[in-house]
């Protein structure tokens, strides 16, 4: 047989040529071996001495199962090789065989039974690596959707540049179907297209191989012809295992938005880094000033020409409804801030910083206060000037100044207009549109949560302090066997007041319970929470339960109060055993000062913070460690260690060496620990507890002097 014969094969003949080396079957190098009904080998392929080691000589004749087979997969071999030569079942799968150089390697097996023409029968296997063809089936896998559901329009095209794949999206995007695109090039199939740049962009890529990427073009297709739609294309050759070219391939992606968009994109950019910057310099203080001077400097570098915050003055006298009715026939402002882009007279125009100045009903500043709407006037008039400046005279003055279109926001604070933002373009030639409303009252919200943030902060202040001090034990208290000693210290600003508590609590037995706690987050919301969480821990003691249990109540406890997490070490004492036992959830682990010992941090199961729902039981360990008189043990919050710019092993190595003067009382210890740790700008606050264990003679109870 020869490449120029030719069998018919359906309607037409077919010209049969031999393969190139480097096909599938090639690829996945399939070995074909026989066995007689005794399992000796009778025929041995080329390939399986590639797969399994042996030559022909040496398996020939041979008994499969000891040739091949590991002593312990011996009897299901025979088992398997039986029912195939019983009943003719076959049977397919993959097993470990043994290579010649000793190794095993995993095989996927075709076996059947086959029968001459005198009846007898034999085996015939067919094997190939299993790694291979699960390589293999795995691209295929891969590739078939891959292109199918692929959200780009992808082709194939071969070195005659006539298509031979293209993919549903492609149809779709060329609005042809895929019969019309099959067998026929560019040209013939989209002339609707510049495929003059495009097959000579396919050939370029033929010849050289060199990829071409995001090749923009522009036309219209059937798929929507009213419309011009753009693309981006891409072009990559494609050459068979052996490397021989076969095609070039087309990736295509519709980019007419983004393409039409280029400008409002480069637009949105800037709008989006005004408002990136305003996150960096507006509000950096508690300040309300300085917070007005923030934001009136940021909108005239981008925004405005001119810009002016004026705030009610009943915000300043911290009334909680701060802006009056749409039906106020006037308001009273404060003038906060004022800022120009460049130096002009016009900034005379406007109420000087720290003015005071009633408006009517009719000024534009007045209406976007009352209504709590933007007022947008793209294109003032000279009337319009007159209910913007201050006076006549001001309004003159800003016309000369080439005042053309203004902007007033509001300035709204959790649902309260606490005042205005307003805006000026002189010199600027764009009017305010819709958008610069949008960014305007985007940053004025946030000004003026900076604001309102301001004038409730003393307030704040005062109320976490006065709570957080009332929840906290007093007096101080008193347990059996132990000499407690303990400090509260508060963080130097109300943004970190809150949450830290500590209690220690007589249980029966002469037994005491040692808490320390902090609730995540700061105020007098994380004040209240203490105090539920620190009357909980008292019941929950009463019980005498173990530490793990107790903190699986209180993580149940603080998950239904919505939103809230905290962390809590929980020790309880007993000195008739001489024994404390410890669970922690997600809370620093305490540390143990043993007589003549460098203090020790002990490494005990962290467990999950509170009011994260716990799962079950391994959540929270409870670990137990003997005491002795003298020993003492350290509770304390994070505050005492965690600071800015400092390392906390750092910290808590620190912490460990103030621990070691074991000649300082716990009261000494307490004072020397927060003031070689705190700073006055500290900004977390602090629960610390140092528990002493005493001798506990027969009798000594819970009303024993600390």
């Amino acid at each position: 047989m020869v490449a120029s014969e030719a069998f018919p094969a359906g309607p037409g003949p077919v010209r049969v040529v031999p393969s190139e080396p480097g096909g599938l079957l090639d690829v996945l190098s399939v070995a074909a071996v026989v066995l007689d009904t005794g399992g000796r080998i009778t025929l041995w392929s080329p390939q399986a001495q590639e797969l399994f080691g042996w030559s022909a000589e040496e398996a020939l004749g041979s008994y499969a199962v000891k040739l091949l087979v590991a002593d312990e997969y011996a009897d299901l071999v025979l088992e398997l090789f039986a029912k195939v030569m019983a009943g003719g079942d076959t049977w397919a799968g993959v097993f470990p065989v043994r290579h010649k150089d000793g190794s095993t390697k995993l095989v996927e097996f075709r076996n059947m039974r086959l029968q001459d023409e005198d009846g007898a029968v034999y085996a015939l296997g067919i094997a190939c690596d299993e790694a291979v063809l699960r390589g293999v089936e795995r691209d295929l896998a891969l590739s078939v959707p891959l292109v199918a559901q692929s959200p780009l329009g992808l082709a194939v095209l071969d070195t005659d540049l006539r298509y031979v794949l293209i993919n549903p999206m492609l149809v779709r995007i060329n609005g042809l179907p895929a019969e019309e695109h099959l067998g026929r090039t560019p040209h013939e199939a989209v002339p609707f297209l510049d495929t003059e740049v495009i097959e000579a962009s396919m050939r370029q890529v033929l010849d050289t191989g060199v990829p071409l990427l995001d090749q923009y073009g522009v036309g219209r297709t059937p798929a929507d012809p009213g419309r011009e739609h753009a693309w981006s294309g891409s072009y990559y050759r494609l050459e068979d295992p052996r490397g021989r070219v076969i095609g070039v391939a087309l990736v295509v992606v519709d980019v007419t938005d983004s393409y039409r968009a280029a400008r409002e994109t480069a637009e949105a950019r800037r709008r989006l880094d005004l408002i990136a910057r305003a996150s960096v310099t507006v509000g950096t203080t508690l300040d309300l000033e300085r917070t007005a001077r923030e934001l009136a400097d940021l909108v005239v570098a981008d925004l405005a020409d001119l810009a002016s915050v004026d705030v009610l003055d009943s915000v300043l006298e911290g009334s909680a409804t701060a802006a009056p009715g749409p039906g106020a026939g006037q308001a009273l402002f404060m003038a906060l801030a004022l800022a120009a882009a460049y130096e002009t007279d016009a900034l005379r125009a406007a109420d000087q910083v720290g003015e005071r100045t009633t408006y009517s009903a009719e000024r534009l500043v007045t209406r976007c206060v009352t209504t709590g709407h933007p007022v947008l006037v793209p294109h003032t008039s000279r009337t319009d000037l007159g209910r913007i400046a201050r006076d006549g005279a001001s309004a003159d003055l800003l016309a000369q100044e080439g005042a053309h279109s203004y902007l007033a926001v509001p300035l709204t604070a959790r649902g309260q207009v606490l005042g205005a933002l307003g805006l000026l373009r002189t010199r600027n030639p764009l009017p305010f549109g819709h958008d610069d409303v949008t960014l305007a009252g985007e940053l004025a919200t946030r000004a003026a949560i900076a604001i309102d943030n301001a004038r409730w902060y003393q307030h704040a202040t005062d109320t976490a302090l006065t709570l957080q001090r009332h929840l906290l034990p007093h007096p101080p208290p008193r347990s059996a066997g132990l000499q407690i000693a303990y400090r509260y210290q508060p963080a130097a600003a109300a943004s970190g007041i809150g949450g830290d508590w500590f209690d220690a609590i007589p249980q029966p037995e002469d037994k005491t319970a040692l808490v320390v706690g902090d609730v995540m987050g700061h105020g007098v919301h994380a004040a209240a929470t203490m105090g539920q969480l620190r009357t909980a821990t008292r019941t929950l003691a009463d019980l005498s339960l173990d530490p793990a249990r107790v903190l699986r109540h209180l993580d149940h406890i603080t998950t239904e109060l919505e939103g809230t997490m905290a962390t809590c070490v929980y020790a309880t004492w007993d000195p008739l055993r001489a024994r404390c036992r410890v669970a922690l959830a997600g809370h620093p682990p305490p540390i143990v000062i043993r007589s003549g010992q460098y203090p020790e941090l002990l490494d005990l199961p962290v467990g999950v913070p509170l009011g994260t729902g716990g799962l079950g039981d391994a959540d929270f360990q409870t670990t137990a460690l003997g005491l002795v008189p003298g020993d003492r043990l350290v509770l304390y919050t994070d505050g005492l260690v965690e600071t800015r710019g400092d390392s906390f092993d750092d910290r808590l190595g620190l912490l460990l060496s103030l621990l070691t003067d074991s000649g300082l009382s716990p009261e000494a210890t307490c004072d020397r620990l927060l003031a070689a740790l705190r700073h006055d700008d500290a900004a977390d606050d602090v629960a610390l507890v140092i528990a002493h264990v005493r001798p506990h003679p027969p009798g000594d109870g819970a009303s024993a002097p600390i």
